[in-house]
This record gives C-alpha cells, sequence and structure tokens, in this order.
C-alpha cells in the first residue's frame, strides 16, 4: 500500500497564469489571427491616394482586396463541470445557475437522493467526524435531492470559483455572516420548494428534501455559462502508478473506501441506493489545511473549516492509476490548478469528478490516502 503523507498550505501562493478558462471540452481549439502581407497594405494606401472621379468607388468591391484569411473558430461548447461536450453543440448558457446542494453523508442519510444525477461531487469533514457533501448541479436538475443539510464555512472556497447557489437547510449565525460577506448566495427553506418530506424515509432531522427542477426553472437569469470548475482538458495525465483501491482517511470515524471497477470509481461505504449512484471517472484527494469556527454545534463537538485556497498535496486517480500532484488556488474564489513534480500544469479528464478534501495538518485530526492495486 502507498501512503500519502498531506502536506501544510502554502500562504500566498501566487495565481497561476494559465487555468481552466479557454481550456474546455475534449478540444483544444486555438484563436487563429492572421493579418494582410505588408506588401498589400502599402499597395492599399497607394490606391486610396490615389484615388478620384467616382462618388461611389468606396462601395464597389476592389478586385486587389484580399479578405481575411480565417477568422477565429468557435470553440465546442462544454459543460462547466464535466468538461464534456453538449448534445449537438448545444448551448451550454442556461437561464439557471450552478447549484451545490448540501447533503448529509452518515447513516442517517440513508438513502441518498438525486446524487447519481451530479456533475461533481465534493467531500467536506465537518464536526463529530462526520462528513458532509456539496452536490454540484448544473447540466441537469432533479425533482428532488436530499437530504439537504446546513452550509459550513469551508462552502465559501468550495462554491464560490463557481458563482453558485447554494442549497442547505440552513446554517449556524457565524456561518451566515461568513458566507454573506463573501457574496455566496444560498436558498434555504424559505424557499418553498425546501421542504421537510414526512414519508418515513428518514427521521425529521433528516428529512428536507429540495426540488431543483422548480428552483431553476424559477431562477430566469439570463443565459449564462460559469466557468470550468476544474481545468478539464484532453491532454493525457502522466503515466501514474496502478492504483484500483482507495482508502481516503478524513477523520478518525471516516474514510472513504473506493473501488476502481469497469471504467468507473465506486464508493464501498456510501449510502446511495441502487440506481442512484454518482461513479466519476476521476476521484482527487487534495490535502488542505484546516482550523476550527468559533462556535461549538448543539452536542458541543467544535466544528472544523477546511480551507480551500492556497496550495498543497494531490493525488489525482484515473482509469485505474494515480498521479502525484501539487493544487494550486490562490484564493477562495480563484480557479484551481493542479502541477506535476516538474511544474507543468495537468488538464483534468473530461468526465465526472468527486473531490475529496482531505484535513491536513492544522486544528483537525490529520487525514490521509493510501491505495493499492
Amino acid at each position: 500500500m502507498q501512503h500519502m503523507e498531506p502536506l501544510p498550505r502554502h500562504a500566498g501562493a501566487a495565481p497561476s497564469s494559465s487555468g481552466p478558462l479557454g481550456q474546455t471540452g475534449r478540444v483544444r481549439v486555438k484563436t487563429l489571427r492572421s493579418a494582410l502581407p505588408a506588401s498589400l497594405v502599402v499597395m492599399s494606401l497607394v490606391l486610396a491616394g490615389c484615388g478620384g472621379g467616382d462618388d461611389d468607388s468606396a462601395d464597389k468591391p476592389k478586385s486587389d482586396e484580399t479578405p481575411s484569411q480565417s477568422q477565429a473558430p468557435e470553440e465546442p461548447a462544454t459543460w462547466p463541470l464535466t468538461g464534456e461536450l453538449t448534445k449537438g453543440g448545444a448551448s451550454a448558457e442556461l437561464t439557471h445557475p450552478a447549484y451545490i446542494v448540501k447533503i448529509d453523508n452518515s447513516q442517517d442519510s440513508n438513502p441518498q437522493i438525486g446524487v447519481g444525477k451530479a456533475d461533481l461531487v465534493v467531500e467536506e469533514l465537518v464536526e463529530g467526524g462526520i462528513t458532509r457533501l456539496a452536490v454540484f448541479y448544473y447540466e441537469n436538475l432533479p425533482k428532488q435531492v436530499g437530504p439537504v443539510r446546513s452550509m459550513r464555512l469551508t462552502d465559501i472556497g468550495i462554491a464560490k470559483p463557481l458563482g453558485a447557489s447554494i442549497v442547505t437547510s440552513g446554517a449556524a449565525p457565524v456561518t451566515l455572516d461568513g458566507l454573506r460577506k463573501a457574496g455566496i448566495k444560498f436558498l434555504d427553506m424559505n424557499n418553498p420548494h425546501v421542504v421537510r418530506v414526512s414519508d418515513g424515509t428518514h427521521d425529521s432531522l433528516h428529512s428536507v428534501m429540495a426540488n431543483l427542477k422548480k428552483i431553476g426553472a424559477d431562477a430566469k437569469q439570463d443565459p449564462a455559462r460559469p466557468a470550468d470548475y476544474l481545468p478539464f482538458g484532453d491532454e493525457a495525465l502522466p503515466a501514474g502508478k496502478t492504483a484500483t483501491t482507495i482508502d481516503v482517511k478524513l477523520s478518525g470515524s471516516r474514510t472513504s473506501h473506493w473501488k476502481f471497477e469497469g471504467g468507473k470509481y465506486v464508493l464501498q461505504n456510501g449510502y446511495m441506493p441502487q440506481g442512484d449512484v454518482f461513479t466519476p471517472d476521476t476521484v482527487i484527494a487534495a490535502t488542505v489545511r484546516t482550523t476550527l469556527a468559533p462556535y461549538s454545534d448543539p452536542a458541543g463537538n467544535p466544528v472544523p473549516v477546511s480551507h480551500f485556497e492556497g496550495s498543497g498535496k494531490a493525488l489525482i486517480f484515473h482509469d485505474g492509476k494515480v498521479v502525484e500532484a501539487t493544487w494550486e488556488k490562490a484564493d477562495e474564489g480563484a480557479e484551481i490548478t493542479f502541477k506535476d513534480a516538474d511544474g507543468k500544469e495537468l488538464d483534468i479528464p473530461v468526465g465526472r469528478t468527486w473531490l475529496e478534501l482531505v484535513p491536513g495538518k492544522g486544528a483537525a485530526a490529520t487525514g490521509g490516502v493510501t491505495y493499492g492495486k
């Protein structure tokens, strides 16, 4: 078994000069710029100076004019949370924002509903050693998603780069104040489509469900496409070691067990029911710095904050292989980049991704990652 020791966050990481913007999709399309040959430019100036007589001569086509050799080709339309091409080249500019639904990730959430229809998932540590999922939706908005739970200060660094709206059951006053100051939009149980569903499937605390389809229909914003969340691209990852089993330790009581099966990664100890399982193409484990929020939960447990900014160690699992890398994110709202040992930026393969925020050195117990053949 291989083991990843988390690295501490390096303060003041410089933003990358390049990143996901303009690098979306399976096909990289470079903008082509062309100019007229210098000799033709000179000739056209001479002819312009000698012309005269016909008032409408400027409107007449000239046989020696050279049209622009090429126009910048349009980049293929891709989805911002997967990097995949849209069907038939359809626009990826929708009339609703991207949504992040906060979903419980403990036995009390069994069964989780709607996670299998998501585009991307982030797993984050919360109090009591359990984790919570930040589940991303843009391309498809299901009718029911949940159990919806409360936000944490960690969600600022998760949501801000995308400009996403968080769907939540609420939050502590400290968290609400922090998210508002950071400009994070959210929808809570004041929204008519975020309600308790008392059908006996979950207890009262874990019974809040969201109808994303209706939430999206009510948005009615001008069509817009969020920036890519990850630096998606079609450049192959460096050759990595074989890794078909992954154990991501997030706390003393939560280790996510992954297995590579049939070209996808399958979470062995999740709470998604059969037929509604999120099976990512890529799993990324990124080590993050942690601190404690200035409050405790109702049971008296300290509340950890994972800081998704700065830099740290990362392991990228794809196609049954693992690539060691580092991640960089200049601040909470910046785009994220990944680099290999030589400092070369890495593309993240298009498709669905599960991102694990692994506690590094800080206030929370240090996590880690092991993997094997």
